[in-house]
């Protein structure tokens, strides 16, 4: 944190130098010209802060997966910094990805092995398969941190909500990875640090050098702190990374509908419609720590109950989310088939 404190104010001046400032368009919520790379500072904090402590880590023999995470997290780093610059296309920006993901791959990151729900049989081992599974759920999880990016303090604030769930629950495992628990403090002090300057109203952006980063960092840690004691598949890095998924997923959902292509942006993410319906941006940013806070909750309550609980959990959790996201108009003002339906349903009943 301390070192996250320290460098973000220089990387403010970095940006401004080199020209890597947000100019505010019809999307953005700031009216001014923002300094980007403060990324670069949670970054720089992450690893300096693992060289000083690692002289003292005991190393098991899946620890060099760490490496993995912060050699390919440098090429992700500067891939978002590069972007935050020249504004990259979205191909290179996926290429950067896509490399990033086989360097975690190389060393020896997969998801290799899937439980199934209420089935006393071995878990199934992938096999091939494994490899282009680990390196799916890394570029997603990449891009759907990288997509709610758009509040002073939201991408910072929910990585650090979601690490200390990943660390909470490695922590509860019955094999836990002390390996995991530290790169979760690092990430979690690194992202803080940050905070301190990008809370509204915020003096810097962290950019998709940030978001990239931390959105890598976290789909490595939910892997190596659950492939091998994931309740039910993914059901429990899922709810970890709910806000982030589910928004990205709703987002997707929306394009379809209303005939727009995936790839285009637009204002109908999580945090806009909560800026619609009148919050304040800390208000909106702090209910959406709750969320995601809740979503941490349930993933740990998860990890101590049997799989019927944890199934009838996540219907729970899905039903209310889809009622939310429907109420404050996420897939659009018109589009409420559940609510349309619970209403319809009301109205029968009650003419009976």
């Amino acid at each position: 944190m301390l070192l996250s404190v320290l460098l973000t104010p220089l990387m403010s001046k970095f940006a401004y130098k080199i020209g890597a400032v947000s100019i505010p368009n019809h999307r953005s919520v700031h009216t001014k010209p923002m300094p980007l790379l403060g990324g670069l500072a949670i970054f720089l904090a992450f690893v300096l802060a693992y060289i000083i402590v690692s002289p003292g880590i005991v190393y098991n023999d899946k620890d060099h997966v760490a490496i993995g995470l912060l050699l390919g997290g440098t090429i992700i780093a500067l891939t978002g910094a590069i972007d935050d610059r020249f504004n990259l296309s979205p191909k290179l920006k996926l290429l950067g990805q896509l490399i990033a993901a086989g360097v975690a791959v190389s060393f020896g990151l997969e998801i290799d092995i899937v439980n199934i729900p209420f089935s006393d049989s071995l878990p199934i081992n992938q096999g091939w398969i494994s490899v282009p599974i680990t390196m799916f759920w890394i570029v997603g999880v990449t891009n759907a941190i990288n997509l709610i990016d758009g509040l002073d303090g939201l991408s910072a604030g929910v990585s650090s909500i979601s690490a200390a769930t990943i660390m909470a629950v490695a922590v509860l495992m019955p094999f836990s990875n002390p390996m995991v628990i530290l790169l979760c403090v690092l990430l979690i002090g690194s992202s803080l640090g940050f905070l301190f300057f990008n809370f509204h109203p915020a003096k810097i952006f962290m950019g998709d050098s940030g978001a990239l980063f931390l959105g890598y960092a976290l789909s490595i840690l939910s892997i190596m702190g659950y492939k091998q004691a994931t309740i039910v598949s993914f059901v429990i890095p899922l709810l970890i990374l709910g806000v982030p998924i589910s928004d990205t997923l709703l987002a997707i959902v929306r394009r379809k509908l209303n005939n727009k292509p995936i790839s285009v942006a637009d204002k109908g993410h999580l945090h806009h419609c909560l800026l619609d319906l009148g919050f304040s941006m800390r208000k909106t940013v702090l209910m959406i720590y709750g969320i995601s806070a809740t979503f941490g909750l349930c993933a740990v309550l998860m990890t101590q109950k049997q799989n019927w609980i944890t199934v009838i959990l996540v219907v729970v959790i899905l039903f209310g989310l889809e009622i939310g996201a429907e109420f404050i108009g996420i897939l659009g003002k018109k589009k409420k088939p559940v609510i349309n339906l619970l209403q319809r349903a009301i109205s029968a009943g009650r003419s009976k």
